[in-house]
């Protein structure tokens, strides 16, 4: 199988890498391009083995899988280059959340595949959201989601949530390693404790609350009720949690699906001409 990747930024790298160092794929396996062809040529001294294509068109050529890791004002350039060589064999994956299913099937004749990574795959962990376009079969899915499996969990949704799927998978560990670093300040700040064993002490306690929630069989509620005792501290401190946080993840979701549906509307422009206000 081979396999192309456009773009090697933050999140097409950490793909290329987590793929090769989980044994999913080999870097022979491996062709890649990027605007800068120095990122590509770093990783291919990392990786002997893996192909550096210096353009899209020969990155995509031959190629069975296609992975776009490009940002969204960016896709139309690339799938004008990519036109000539693209072929109803070939799955085309992307990885941007505001280009939609539809704009790639109008525009490729291939099998179109959107996939929402996170960091957390570098670690081969996390989940990567799946949404399969139209013209994918069953016998499609499932190699696709084997060789995601070796980073994470695949998990399928419906692309009408692929926001909010992306706020709490994708987003989520910026947000959540916010909420650490605010904890931490706090703690060094209010009791002198040092920065280096605070943050361990938080961090720690984060991947042991995740093993919780998903392999430990408690929901959120039933966490928060095993460790907050009736008039003890955690029930008092999930009390000004309570008080002092309320509305703000409300706020957050209008904030990320009003940036998303600018961004939608931006790409629907430039691969379309409609017009943006």
């Amino acid at each position: 199988m081979r396999v192309g990747f456009i773009g090697t930024g933050s999140m097409g790298s950490i793909l290329i890498e987590a793929f090769i160092r989980s044994g999913a794929l080999n870097p022979e396996q491996i062709v890649a391009t990027n605007r800068t062809i120095a990122k590509v040529e770093r990783l291919a001294e990392q990786y002997p083995g893996l192909q550096t294509a210096h353009s899209n068109k020969e990155a995509a050529a031959g190629a069975d899988l296609l992975f776009l890791c490009v940002k969204p004002m960016e896709f139309k350039a690339v799938i004008d280059d990519i036109q000539a060589v693209a072929t109803a064999q070939q799955t085309v994956i992307s990885i941007t959340s505001p280009v939609l299913i539809q704009h790639l099937e109008e525009l490729l004749p291939c099998k179109i595949v959107k996939i929402i990574p996170s960091i957390t795959n570098y670690v081969l962990s996390g989940a990567t959201l799946c949404i399969f376009g139209n013209r994918i079969e069953p016998e499609d899915e499932e190699p696709l989601e084997s060789l995601l499996s070796h980073i994470g969990t695949p998990i399928r949704i419906s692309e009408q949530f692929t926001r909010i799927s992306s706020d709490l998978s994708s987003c989520g560990p910026a947000f959540l390693s916010f909420f650490v670093q605010k904890y931490v300040e706090a703690a060094v700040n209010t009791t002198g404790i040092s920065e280096e064993q605070a943050t361990m002490l938080a961090s720690e306690m984060v991947l042991g609350t995740g093993k919780l929630l998903t392999t430990g069989g408690f929901t959120p509620a039933a966490l928060q009720k095993r460790v907050a005792v009736p008039g003890g501290i955690t029930a008092e401190g999930l009390r000004i949690m309570e008080k002092e946080l309320h509305g703000v993840f409300y706020d957050l979701i209008r904030t990320t699906h009003a940036k998303y549906d600018e961004d939608v509307e931006k790409v629907e422009a430039r691969f379309f001409g409609t017009k943006v206000d």
